[in-house]
């Protein structure tokens, strides 16, 4: 097709040119169709130069595109099973080696670790007491992370007062000031939620901020200009643009939920993943404290898969840019 257009688009310049060309004015002059004949050769032998270069380039493209169609044939599972191989790898291999096999046991003796927690009556219990101060701390943090963050976005004196002492506190490691919410709070679980609702709150509260001030000024000027108030604006305008940076959030808070279950364990809790790590590490029983960690490792990847699909559902016509 692009070539046929090419050879009519052609076809048509020459042929103007040629009629602007001196043609013969005697029937005896053969130094203008001479003249003429040269042109109108050369002419003919660039149009064909072209067209095969033309078809050249084409067909490469042709075979880049087919060649990216047999790569996305490829089913994601496959790459899956590829990255766990290359994991138990690499695992294997550090479970021989001698100078990081007591850190890292081979994955049947790790295993073989489940039954023995079990017995123990300490593996569902830590689970589930690491879920409840994990999924109460999260939900409180997003709780106070949202409004607080459409109202930095929304009014400059509210951001000019709260923006650098969020930007402060956030550079402190949660395991610095659980000491101060120990002296608080006291011990159990009261802290441990605290801890984590902190953490939470810091992370989705500056994403949900910079999300919001990245969405379009012109839909909000188009918006005022045609009378919306500011709830109309909020609703209509502000919801639904921030939508994809809110679930971006929700995704960086579940992360940082599990990555500080070990400073907020640390509050003096009878029960907990975070604490029977510490409380391994000082036995140096390395390895159900690696099926520990595997644990919480497994518990993030579950949740991020979720929220991956609600944020699929909920920004179907967000376009997406398909590597």
């Amino acid at each position: 097709m692009e070539i046929t257009n090419f050879t009519r688009a052609f076809d048509e310049k020459a042929g103007l040119f040629l009629v602007i060309l001196p043609f013969p004015t005697k029937a005896g002059d053969k130094s203008s169709h001479f003249f003429c004949g040269n042109i109108y050769n050369m002419l003919f032998h660039i149009k064909r130069s072209v067209e095969n270069q033309l078809k050249k380039v084409w067909s490469y493209m042709g075979m880049e595109k087919k060649k990216k169609s047999e790569k996305v044939k490829i089913p994601s599972w496959v790459w899956l099973l590829i990255s766990f191989a290359a994991a138990l790898v690499v695992w294997t291999i550090l479970s021989i080696i001698p100078a990081t096999s007591r850190s890292f046991p081979n994955i049947i003796v790790t295993i073989q670790q489940i039954p023995v927690m079990i017995e123990r009556g300490v593996l569902f219990t830590d689970i589930a007491s690491s879920l409840i101060s994990v999924i109460c701390g999260y939900l409180i943090g997003f709780a106070i992370a949202l409004p607080v963050a459409i109202l930095m976005a929304w009014y400059l004196p509210v951001r000019n007062i709260l923006q650098p002492w969020i930007v402060f506190i956030r550079n402190i490691p949660p395991l610095a000031y659980v000491p101060l919410i120990v002296i608080a709070a006291g011990v159990g679980r009261k802290p441990q939620i605290i801890v984590i609702a902190i953490a939470t709150f810091l992370t989705m509260c500056i994403t949900i901020f910079q999300g919001i001030l990245n969405i379009d000024n012109t839909l909000i000027y188009a918006a005022r200009i045609l009378g919306a108030s500011d709830k109309d604006i909020f609703v209509r305008v502000l919801a639904p643009a921030s939508l994809p940076f809110i679930l971006t959030a929700v995704r960086l808070g579940a992360a940082t939920a599990l990555t500080t279950l070990i400073a907020a364990e640390s509050t003096g809790a009878m029960a907990g993943l975070g604490m029977r790590i510490r409380s391994l590490n000082s036995n140096y029983d390395t390895k159900p404290m690696l099926l520990y960690i595997i644990i919480i490792g497994i518990i993030g990847l579950v949740v991020e898969k979720l929220i991956i699909m609600a944020e699929r559902k909920l920004t179907a016509w967000q376009e997406t840019r398909k590597v």
